[in-house]
Formats: structure tokens, C-alpha cells, sequence
């Protein structure tokens, strides 16, 4: 299923994104903990977060859609959890699969979990490490690869654990599976990372307790074995999503967009302070507090960007966004240095080397050095022209879809169906505020 994107003379209207990815996994997983019936307003329907709802209906918390696009969780309480009958198909989701390995941890029962080619070639290991020492044990491949088996703790031990690499799934992990332990778990994160967990197990009823600690880390504490209370969840608009938008209207000449209610959670929007250091005009309206979650809508106007350094320390408050920020640099007048981005080598696929690839297909000046990414922007949108191979990464798909949006010459990507896994209205929403992306024809 193969797409062009076409040169477009700008980008107008007004939109609300879908909702944020990472807090809809949470909702369903921290609700399907509580006890009651949660209710959560605009939830992602999209193909990662449909994985974790069927997940969540085979661990015994039911998963329920009503009209409007309400879904209603039925929780089973702390430790409530129930084995499930069959294997659970994370499909691509990585977030989904190392969370709930986290809830499956802390159960005295056994699961197993598989996902695509994609999601089972992604390394497991990191958080199995610290698991097992809470008294789960796990079978899988080599590397600690899908498909894996859980054999969750029958009596879960509290954990203090040092995270060797920055990672808010490995630290959700832990929590999650530290709320059936007795006492308190840690985990010590050498960054900060995004904290949706850690804001959504407060609005439950846990006590989670957040320390500063010298050189910029935190210490981020759950007691375990809490009980946790049903409660109304609005997710907020997905600013991974917002960001292709972004950066479309600010790449391509005469746009102006405005984006309704986008999560702006700080420790998740480092590519808006970037972007401003590069020239961009976007303003912040901020909106009332949307469940602990910081939420604002954005507009955005067509800027002359200007390359930037983004210091390495950045990088995990917006991990997901240096796919888009590249096509950004990709115009910018200068150079723009990307650096500390070991972590994009195992995502869907290695996102540093897809990104230097296609590029360099494109037209642009690349230099790559380790986990650093060198982008040599002339101040002009480059030639274009190129066909993306996109492994099965959504957000390379999207991000070189934008690219095309300002290139005389079209790109290209071979592949548009990953894009369902976390934005399926992405080519549909990007056409209605003026894009000319197309699916191409088997000639």
C-alpha cells in the first residue's frame, strides 16, 4: 500500500489530533487495577492501543466501547488479575507489551505474549532484568525476545532499581509491577523520563513519590498494594501525533494551523522548546489541567527555521519526535546536530540509520557518528524525489509524508498500514487541511 506526497501551496484549518497514545495504554491498564468501572473519553482507537484492550479483556478486566466512542473498563483490583486462555498479540506496540509484562509480573499466574516481525525483533531484556529480580521468570528467544513467557511473582519483592538507560516503559514496568508487592518499589532514573504513570496511578488513589537527586535524575516511589479507585479519564490529544502537523505548517510556505487540546506534558514536549530555538513561531494556549496531564491548544504558522544543537539531555522528552524534527532540519538554514540517540536504534526499526537513509534519498547532506545524526540544511525544502522503505515504523511512514509536502520532486513511502497502529486518520486529516497525499497505483 504504497503513498505519494506531493508538493502543497499550504496547510490551514483547525483540528483536534487523536488521543495520546501512551496515556491511553495506561487508562486501560491502571483501570482494568482499580476497583469499579472506569469510564475513558477519547481513547486512541488505533491499533497499538486495541492490542492492550484485548489484552486487558483476557486478563479478566473487560474492555467495553460504547456509543460516542466512550470505553467503560471493569477493573479487578490490585493482585485481581486473571490467566488468560490464550496467547496475548501485542501486535507493534511496544509500550503496550513491556508495561503489561509489568502487570503480568506481579501475577502468580503464566502468560504469554507475541507481537509482528517488527515488535519481536525489539530487545525485551531490559525490562525482564529488573522483573525477575521482583521474583517473575520469563522464557523467550535469545536477547529475551517475542514471543516470550511470563511466570509472574506469587508473592512480588520490592524492588530499588537503578535504570542503567533513561526508559519510561522500563520504569512503568516496575511500578506497575511493584503495586502488588508489599512496601515500597523505586526506581531510579538517571533523566528524567515521561511520567503519565506516575500522574495516572495519583488519580487512581495510589501514593507515588517523586525526589529530585543530584545531576539532574529521580527517584520515583509507588507503595505497593494500595487500593485503587474506579474514575473518568479524558485523554488528552497526542502531541507525538500533533508534531507531524507541527512541522508541516511550519515547512511548508503560507500555512497556519491551529491544534485543539494537545497534551503539552513537559517531560513529552521537548521538540516545542527546539522548535522555537530554530525560528519557529507556535503559540501556547494553555488550557485547564486535564487530569494531572498539562494541556493547551497550539497554533502554528509557516517559519523560517534556522538549524539548532540539541543537547543530548533532551532527548528522552521527545524520543518519538526525532523522526519529524529531522524533515524540520532537513529545511532549516545550517546545520543541526542531533546527538545521544542510541534509543532510537530500537524502535520499530533503527530509526537514526532510516532516517540518515532517507534523507540522503532525498537530497540532504547527512552525516551520522555513533548515536549522533549531523543534518546540513541550505535554508530550502531539499529535492525530494525518493521512495522511503519504511519497516514497518509509523512514524517514519508519516514523517517523510510530511518531508513530501514541501519538495518540488514527490517522495514516497512503500508502506502506509503502519500508520494505523498509532494515527489512522493521519493521511485523511493531513489531505482535509490541504496535503496532496495519494495512494499510487500497482503501475
Amino acid at each position: 500500500m504504497s503513498h505519494m506526497s506531493r508538493l502543497t501551496q499550504g496547510l490551514h484549518g483547525e483540528v483536534a489530533v487523536p488521543g495520546d497514545k501512551s496515556i491511553s495504554h495506561r487508562a486501560l491498564m491502571i483501570g482494568g487495577l482499580a476497583v469499579g468501572e472506569t469510564a475513558i473519553h477519547g481513547l486512541l482507537e488505533a491499533g497499538d492501543v486495541h492490542r492492550t484492550a484485548m489484552a486487558m479483556s483476557a486478563l479478566g478486566a473487560s474492555v467495553k466501547r460504547r456509543d460516542g466512542g466512550e470505553y467503560r473498563v471493569a477493573g479487578r483490583g490490585v493482585g485481581g488479575l486473571a490467566e488468560p486462555s490464550s496467547v496475548l498479540d501485542m501486535g507493534n506496540s511496544g509500550t503496550g507489551v513491556r508495561l503489561l509484562l509489568g502487570l503480568a509480573a506481579g501475577h502468580p499466574f503464566t502468560s504469554f505474549f507475541s507481537g509482528d516481525a517488527s515488535l519481536s525483533a525489539r530487545p525485551m531484556q531490559r525490562v525482564t532484568a529488573p522483573l525477575s529480580r521482583m521474583g517473575a521468570s520469563f522464557l523467550g528467544r535469545s536477547g529475551g525476545r517475542l514471543p516470550l513467557a511470563v511466570t509472574g511473582a506469587p508473592d512480588p519483592i520490592p524492588l530499588v532499581y537503578e535504570l542503567p538507560v533513561a526508559s519510561a516503559q522500563v520504569k512503568s514496568a516496575v511500578l506497575l509491577a511493584g503495586l502488588n508487592a508489599p512496601g515500597a518499589t523505586t526506581v531510579v532514573e538517571p533523566r528524567p523520563t515521561r511520567d503519565h504513570t506516575e500522574i495516572m496511578l495519583r488519580k487512581f488513589g495510589a501514593e507515588v513519590v517523586v525526589e529530585p537527586l543530584p545531576e539532574g535524575g529521580r527517584a520515583v516511589t509507588v507503595t505497593g498494594q494500595p487500593e485503587l479507585a474506579a474514575s473518568d479519564i479524558t485523554v488528552p490529544g497526542d502531541f507525538s501525533s500533533a508534531a507531524f502537523a507541527i512541522v508541516a505548517s511550519l515547512i511548508v510556505p503560507g500555512s497556519k494551523l491551529t491544534l485543539r487540546r494537545v497534551g503539552i506534558n513537559p517531560l513529552r514536549s521537548g521538540l516545542l522548546p527546539t522548535l522555537r530555538e530554530m525560528g519557529a513561531e507556535i503559540t501556547v494556549t494553555t488550557l485547564n489541567d486535564g487530569d494531572g496531564e498539562a494541556l493547551a491548544d497550539l497554533q502554528v504558522c509557516a517559519s523560517e527555521l534556522r538549524g539548532t544543537d540539541v543537547p543530548p539531555e533532551r532527548a528522552p522528552a521527545m524520543i518519538d519526535e526525532f523522526p519529524i524534527l529531522a524533515m524540520a532540519a532537513a529545511c532549516a538554514n545550517g546545520t543541526t546536530k542531533l546527538r545521544g540517540l542510541g534509543e532510537l536504534r530500537v524502535k520499530e526499526t533503527d530509526r537514526l540509520a532510516a532516517i540518515a537513509r532517507g534523507l540522503e534519498a532525498c537530497g540532504v547532506r547527512v552525516e551520522q557518528a555513533g548515536d549522533d545524526l549531523t543534518i546540513r540544511g541550505k535554508g530550502r525544502p531539499p529535492p525530494g524525489g525518493a521512495q522511503i522503505a519504511v519497516e514497518l515504523d509509523h512514524r517514519i511512514a508519516m514523517a517523510f509524508l510530511v518531508l513530501g509536502m514541501t519538495t518540488q520532486e514527490p517522495v514516497g513511502i512503500d508502506d502506509a498500514a503502519p500508520i494505523a497502529t498509532s494515527f489512522p486518520q493521519f493521511i485523511e486529516m493531513m489531505n482535509g487541511l490541504g496535503a496532496k497525499i495519494e495512494r499510487e497505483s500497482a503501475s
